[in-house]
């Protein structure tokens, strides 16, 4: 067949080119349950006609949440898109009010939901959802109907009269230029906002980074970050695309588990899932004893202490070999021994954490990109000439990149959105008249390769009128293996500071093997406070004296998606955490001694 324009036609490519017998597989009662090719389109074909029995027609948005990423996601994405309809994916852990924000807002029709847990909670706000006509389950819960009900109902039809000819011709009519999804960014800054992105914003993405897939010879990947964010869902374009087998992991905490399981050859990921990964293996290697502790300690120094480019001397070749293959041969096998790379997004990316993968052996490709861009801007690849750890690589085929006078990152390509969803005034200000996306990021562009400083909202300025990006100092102060989250503060203040969530395991382990009898114990600790500071001062060097950090707090709470302080995708939500600390904030600027602990059990 042609090259796919459409979201649907992603999979049907797949069955011209390279069928799967697991096109998609996830578990079911502790055992893989997988669709092949052929069977995931009967099954798409069969629950779009289900869906234009239940009323569903070009233009209608049908809703839909999920607590973990699973095939049924893809069966609605194709079968809704199918119908040219609008697909809306929605974070499972929203708070009540934003899910009748986003729900009324497109105007959804119909709601799919992954459990009775779900079906639970909507059915108790559902007088609030002007539009929704129905809700439909992925699980069977008893008095409500189900996806796999649309699906019968729809397959038994499609065997009468021409109504197969009539589902295909209604697929004809859908245009690459139509829309295909309301994404509701996460608002890190501000109420959320309705991305529209047509069939061709997402494909032509799709395309674009297919290439940079196809050369790493991926038969099977893992797939676990939200399918409702925009990065997950278009590197599983890209997987359906390429034929690569999709692997569902059940949850973030067997990542590492099911990694041994299905030994995948890449997957993408956030710096939060690599850290957690990094954490497992140093507490495998924090309980070994004598020599072995030692040989592991020093493999440890010696990872973080690789730089992928420039010469390496020969004595440094024979200790990485020794270590590879005393320690790093054992890390790889912890990864399912086949893992070649890992594209990663979402977040900047510490470079310790970077070198470790490398020089365990597994490639770690930081990219860039925005729900707007569908999404991906630049990536780091596999191939001569693309790869730059420390930035977020070269700009995409067909994408343009400037620089404004600020330094604001500039866009133009064929992924940039349609618009904000019933929000004129938002578009023009987003995207200006020569078609530019203002990303709000703020960048350096040097030899082709792509740097981001930090976020024009996110920049303030001291007392002193100097202006401070703080991202550039929360990711350099990130390189410590003791600092696991940071914010930086000091709006209208003399200096920057800051509050610190340590990396409590790393801390423990280095300090003393004696267990700490709560984390506000650990942080209130002399030893604890002395060693954050020399990292701070250490650190603190790569940066003007207005741009150091003077004081900072230390906080025995890690900041998560669920007390509110991070996003869905694991950003920084930085007002929510400026407001949860505000009189805390305050002291770091007191006269007095500032107070050095906060909060925890």
């Amino acid at each position: 067949m042609n090259s796919p324009t459409r979201i649907f036609d992603l999979l049907r490519t797949q069955l011209s080119k390279s069928p799967r017998p697991d096109a998609f597989a996830h578990k079911v009662n502790g055992e893989w349950k997988r669709f092949s090719t052929a069977e995931s389109l009967e099954i798409i074909e069969a629950l779009a006609w289900g869906l234009h029995l239940a009323g569903i027609e070009k233009g209608d948005r049908v809703a839909n949440v999920t607590e973990r990423n699973r095939p049924e996601w893809n069966f609605i994405d194709n079968a809704v898109t199918s119908l040219g309809a609008v697909h809306v994916p929605v974070y499972p852990n929203l708070n009540p009010e934003e899910f009748e924000l986003v729900l009324n807002h497109s105007e959804a029709k119909l709601l799919f939901v992954s459990s009775e847990a779900l079906v639970h909670f909507f059915t108790g706000i559902r007088y609030r959802l002007r539009f929704l006509e129905g809700i439909y389950t992925y699980d069977p819960v008893k008095g409500v109907r189900s996806w796999s009900e649309l699906r019968d109902l729809g397959e038994a039809d499609l065997q009468e009269g021409d109504n197969h000819e009539v589902l295909e011709a209604a697929m004809a009519q859908v245009d690459p230029n139509d829309l295909a999804t309301l994404i509701y960014t996460s608002g890190t800054m501000g109420a959320p906002k309705a991305v529209m992105l047509s069939h061709a914003n997402l494909i032509s993405n799709c395309i674009a980074c297919c290439p940079m897939v196809r050369r790493l010879n991926v038969d099977r990947t893992l797939s676990f970050l939200p399918l409702c964010h925009v990065f997950e869902r278009t590197m599983v374009n890209i997987y359906v695309g390429l034929g690569i087998s999709v692997y569902y992991v059940e949850s973030f905490s067997k990542v590492v588990e099911t990694l041994r399981e299905v030994q995948p050859v890449y997957f993408a990921a956030v710096p939060r899932v690599l850290e957690k990964i990094y954490e497992a293996m140093v507490a495998s290697g924090s309980r070994l004893s004598g020599i072995r502790r030692k040989i592991f300690d020093w493999a440890h120094r010696l990872a973080l202490e690789y730089r992928h480019h420039g010469a390496i001397s020969w004595t440094k070749r024979i200790e990485y070999a020794l270590a590879d293959r005393l320690v790093f041969r054992g890390w790889r096998q912890e990864l399912g021994d086949r893992l070649k790379a890992i594209t990663c997004g979402s977040a900047p990316l510490p470079a310790p954490l970077a070198s470790v993968f490398f020089a365990a052996g597994v490639q770690v490709f930081e990219g860039y990109g925005l729900t707007e861009a569908a999404p991906v801007i630049s990536t780091n690849y596999d191939d001569v000439g693309k790869l730059r750890v420390g930035t977020v690589g070269p700009i995409i085929p067909g994408g343009q990149v400037k620089l404004a006078v600020d330094g604001e990152i500039l866009y133009r390509g064929p992924n940039v959105m349609m618009g904000y969803f019933r929000a004129p005034d938002l578009t023009n200000e987003a995207i200006d008249k020569d078609g530019w996306l203002h990303t709000g990021d703020i960048g350096q562009l040097i030899d082709g390769f792509l740097t981001i400083t930090g976020r024009k909202n996110a920049m303030f300025k001291t007392s002193g009128g100097k202006y401070v990006h703080p991202q550039q100092l929360e990711n350099k102060m990130k390189e410590s293996p003791f600092i696991e989250q940071i914010l930086v503060v000091g709006e209208g203040r003399k200096h920057p500071a800051a509050l610190i969530v340590p990396a409590f395991n790393e801390m423990a382990n280095h300090l003393s093997p004696r267990r700490y009898s709560s984390r506000r114990e650990l942080i209130a600790d002399p030893k604890v406070q002395a060693l954050i500071q020399q990292e701070v001062d250490r650190l603190n060097q790569n940066f003007g004296r207005y741009l150091q950090v003077k004081k900072f707090l230390l906080v025995a709470d890690d900041w998560t998606v669920d007390t509110g302080e991070l996003t869905a995708t694991l950003k920084l939500k930085r007002r929510c955490v400026t407001e949860k600390y505000a009189n805390e904030i305050e002291s770091l600027y007191a006269e007095s001694a500032p107070v050095k602990v906060a909060g925890g059990w």
